[in-house]
């Protein structure tokens, strides 16, 4: 579906200002006022975020309460035991905390459940195991805190449990022994935005001042807490919280100390996945390398040893550990191929995509650890609600499902209104799972097809550009990107700037990249400069752009290509269409007013 490019005009003015009175370059002006950062102070602080801009963690709701009592559970010598998630944020609190209670000689064990067997969060038989195993303290992270009944059951059974949590929560709270949170109710915290890796980094801090007896504490807890950072970055980046505030200080600090202090088994994944050669490390290294393998382990029902990976201090262990996770990985990829050849397949038998408000997806051997992912990737390509249904191999069993949408579209609700046709189901607006009979799959998807068409109205609003600039690649040499990079870690809440460029051509003819040529490469030229591209995932753009005759508009993120010490100016191509302009003729300078909104 064709996309609308949204270009917004400079204030040429406060651009020409900002960038005289900050003494930066004139694009980086402009990139920031665009993203509200025209305050000088505010300024410092987000182009260099220190450590010192984290707060107290005593100022985190909740803490001082929980800190203090797993504090008297080690100095008791309890058996305590951490209670994770199975993606990379919660693996990465889990192995946060885990260190920091090894490290004050803690009875401490940990337990992550199974995605394909238990679900999510905390469960009734997985309390009463590890209570029958004689834990005495359970300290959740990343989830917990909708365990109501679960909360009970620990009283019952005379167990303290501390939960830690970012998400949301609804209108009771479990009565549990005591809860961190940041949006706790009654809690004045300024920015609930920390994920679970994030608020565990800050238990961690909060338990080693006190096992220093002091705010500063001991040089060997420091450098622990300094190599935590790398793994509340990593949570942080892969649980996809904004990177402003506390977030970016936590992932400006913690990409240093991957490359300057990881853990051994940081140290193997790292070399397995070839980052050790870098010279620093992105947060796309984490986004694209670090966090796939991670999460792919809880995919396919192995969390543990993604945890036992981050947390192992034997070198063997964690050189097999790394090449374990990455086949996984691999495994991983080759299913989502694999189900995403079918699911188009069933898109083109069964649909109409001029007129299908959603697709609802279903096939026995879909594997559904995974189809999340793919759901997501349908619900990009073709902005409508996806929903993939992983069936019974023998039809015993409800079928398990994941959803996506775009923003459009409350996929909670949605759900909820169909909920007659569900086993059950849950989630947030933009993702969201089910289990459904497969008897009830063609009224299920006749009724939320209907909810969606009632909805969104006869036509579904068009996916949006938000485009930051207009250039040319001749503004795009290594200097000018590298002052764009000041802006770095990108994430989401702040994106790597999305920029434009009009009546460009191709260089040479373009090739696929990758295995099945799922990429594409090419080389675009304008007014004499030629500068490589590739898109990620957009494979069949090469047979598109090699029939394509006349110039080309394409939306692009720069990027700097550090390969052995060479360095150069690459583009992330985003879209692309029939220039506007027709033939090539001068564009714009990127630091001129220049305005085009269509």
């Amino acid at each position: 579906m064709s996309k609308h490019w949204r270009i917004l005009p400079p204030d040429t003015q406060s651009v020409q200002d900002m960038a005289e009175r900050c003494s930066i370059a004139p694009v980086l002006a402009q990139l920031l006022l665009r993203r509200g950062l025209g305050d000088p102070l505010q300024l410092g602080s987000f182009l260099d975020p220190k450590l010192t801009d984290l707060r107290d963690p005593e100022l985190l709701p909740g803490l001082t309460q929980g800190a203090d009592l797993l504090f008297d559970s080690i100095r008791a010598g309890d058996p305590i035991v951490i209670y994770g998630d199975y993606d990379a944020d919660g693996m990465t609190s889990t192995s946060i905390l885990l260190g920091a209670l090894r490290m004050l000689n803690a009875n401490v064990s940990y337990h992550v459940p199974n995605r394909l067997e238990d679900g999510y969060g905390l469960s009734r038989s997985a309390i009463e195991k590890l209570a029958s195993l004689g834990k005495k303290t359970i300290v959740s992270v990343d989830c917990g805190i909708g365990s109501i009944k679960e909360a009970e059951l620990c009283k019952e059974l005379g167990v303290r449990l501390i939960i830690t949590d970012h998400h949301q929560f609804g209108p009771c709270l479990p009565d549990a022994d005591a809860i961190i949170h940041p949006a706790l109710p009654g809690g004045n915290y300024p920015f609930h935005g920390l994920c679970g890796a994030g608020v565990a980094f800050k238990l961690a801090w909060g338990l080693c001042q006190r096992a220093s007896n002091a705010k500063k504490v001991s040089p060997e807890l420091r450098n622990f807490l300094l190599s935590a950072i790398g793994l509340a970055a990593i949570g942080t980046v892969a649980d996809v919280v904004p990177l402003v505030d506390e977030n970016r200080v936590l992932v400006k600090h913690g990409l240093r100390s991957l490359k300057m202090q990881p853990g051994i088994g940081l140290k193997a994944l790292m070399k397995v996945t070839k980052l050790d050669s870098k010279a620093s490390f992105e947060s796309e290294d984490i986004g694209f390398s670090l966090a796939p393998r991670l999460n792919a382990a809880g995919r396919l029902g192995q969390a543990q040893l993604a945890i036992e990976l981050l947390t192992t201090t034997d070198e063997a262990r964690a050189e097999s550990l790394a090449n374990y996770i990455d086949k996984l990985n691999a495994d991983r990829d080759s299913l989502e191929r694999s189900i995403q050849i079918g699911a188009a397949k069933q898109i083109k038998e069964q649909y109409d995509l001029e007129s299908s408000p959603a697709l609802v997806l279903a096939a026995p051997g879909w594997h559904p650890g995974v189809i999340g992912v793919v759901a997501g990737r349908l619900a990009e390509k073709y902005y409508r609600p996806v929903i993939m249904i992983a069936l019974d191999n023998v039809g015993q069993k409800p079928g398990t499902g994941s959803a996506r949408s775009p923003s459009y579209l409350n996929l909670h609700e949605a759900l909820l209104a169909c909920k007659d046709y569900l086993v059950s189901c849950g989630g947030h607006a933009a993702a969201a799972g089910l289990r459904i009979d497969e008897s009830n799959l063609p009224a299920f998807r006749e009724a939320f097809c209907e909810y969606v068409a009632s909805s969104t109205g006869v036509e579904r609003p068009a996916p949006e550009l938000s485009i930051d600039a207009e250039t040319t690649l001749g503004m795009l040499d290594l200097a000018t990107v590298r002052q764009i990079e000041k802006m770095s870690p990108f994430g989401n809440g702040n994106p790597r700037p999305l920029l434009c460029a009009s009546a460009v051509e191709l260089a040479e003819a373009p090739k696929g990249l990758g295995s099945s040529d799922r990429h594409f490469s090419g080389r675009f030229k304008q007014h004499g400069t030629v500068v490589r591209a590739v898109a990620f995932g957009q494979g069949e753009w090469v047979q598109e752009l090699q029939e394509k005759s006349g110039p080309i508009d394409i939306a692009f993120r720069p990027v700097i290509n550090d390969f052995r010490g060479m360095q150069k100016v690459e583009i992330h191509l985003v879209d692309w269409r029939p220039s506007r302009l027709g033939a090539s003729i001068p564009a714009p300078h990127l630091n001129k007013s220049y305005v085009r909104s269509e």
